[in-house]
């Protein structure tokens, strides 16, 4: 499907001083801070002469403050960037950003919110469990069948993330699980496609990008398949029939929707026994050079720029 860039318009002042927001502390900084440098780039190249590339720190108010800044382009992953926080520093500053607002921002980061918004609107999940740091995890676990996953319940880039076949191998990851997290998502296990699929918002319209499949050379799309180049084969568009490829971005656009998403997200599925699988929704997606929602966007002939044109254009859709 190819995109009408036609449609994309500059509607933001090119005087505008803009924050390229990216780093913090999480575990997620140093993609964040590739995420922001790419950004940044594009902003300059687009015009927008008055933009700023931001490490946030705790002193990130008086800052934003201080350099009148005017519209934040979030690039930041993970905790604090992507949980709802800085979008509520924002919103008391009363300055416009782009992405998800709050409370999408907050559901989203933690997978078993998410899934417990997504029964309500019958989209498919993998039966899975939230396990809390002082719970007897094998005890929770009765209803699921070997192998499983484990999933930090509030990170990303794959992080802490393990796969077990036993009851030995659950209970030395579980702890390395709580590492990273105070609750632990355990997700039965399946094998099939992995697929995932951006979604986005121009002026009125909302649609979803290509879908992009993804075949590792690690085991399941860990940190080193997501990261490392030559790890992960990417096929795009994936190899999907006509019907399951509609179906899929109907789904991901039906759960962008279910969690109030706004601007922009990417959502992960598992296509397994032709059933296409959402297993989480990512409100600030990966913009580097080995991020999927440029190389999806771009499959659509919609150009690295256009893309963070878009984005711009939806600060203060969240409001």
């Amino acid at each position: 499907m190819e995109y009408d860039v036609k449609k994309i318009k500059k509607l933001i002042d090119e005087d505008k001083k803009i924050a390229v927001l990216c780093g913090g502390p999480s575990s997620e900084r140093e993609v964040s801070l590739r995420s922001g440098k790419n950004v940044f780039e594009a902003l300059k190249r687009l015009g927008y002469k008055n933009a700023e590339l931001i490490d946030i720190d705790k002193n990130i108010a008086q800052v934003l403050q201080e350099k009148k800044i005017e519209i934040a382009y979030n690039a930041m992953h993970g905790r604090f960037g992507e949980d709802g926080c800085v979008q509520g520093l924002l919103e008391i500053l009363e300055i416009p950003y782009t992405g998800c607002g709050v409370c999408a921002s907050s559901v989203c980061m933690n997978k078993d919110y998410t899934k417990n918004v997504l029964r309500n609107f019958d989209i498919p999940l993998i039966k899975s469990v939230l396990v809390k740091k002082d719970e007897n995890c094998n005890e929770k676990i009765k209803g699921l069948k070997y192998p499983l996953m484990l999933k930090p319940v509030s990170e990303g880039s794959s992080l802490g993330m393990f796969k077990v076949s036993n009851e030995k191998e659950l209970n030395e990851c579980f702890k390395k699980s709580l590492e990273f997290n105070q609750d632990v998502l355990v997700e039965e296990y399946l094998e099939g496609k992995s697929l995932t699929v951006g979604v986005l918002e121009n002026g009125e319209e909302r649609f979803a990008t290509e879908i992009l499949e993804f075949r590792t050379k690690t085991e399941w799309y860990d940190y080193e398949a997501k990261y490392t180049a030559g790890m992960t084969e990417f096929i795009l568009p994936a190899e999907l029939s006509g019907e399951m490829t509609k179906r899929v971005k109907e789904i991901a656009i039906r759960a962008f929707e279910a969690c109030g998403c706004r601007g922009v997200s990417r959502v992960d599925f598992l296509i397994s026994d032709g059933v296409p699988y959402v297993l989480e929704i990512n409100t600030s997606p990966g913009m580097t050079d080995l991020s999927d929602l440029p190389a999806q966007s771009k499959a659509m002939g919609i150009s690295y720029d256009n893309l963070v044109q878009i984005i711009l254009n939806g600060a203060g859709l969240n409001k």
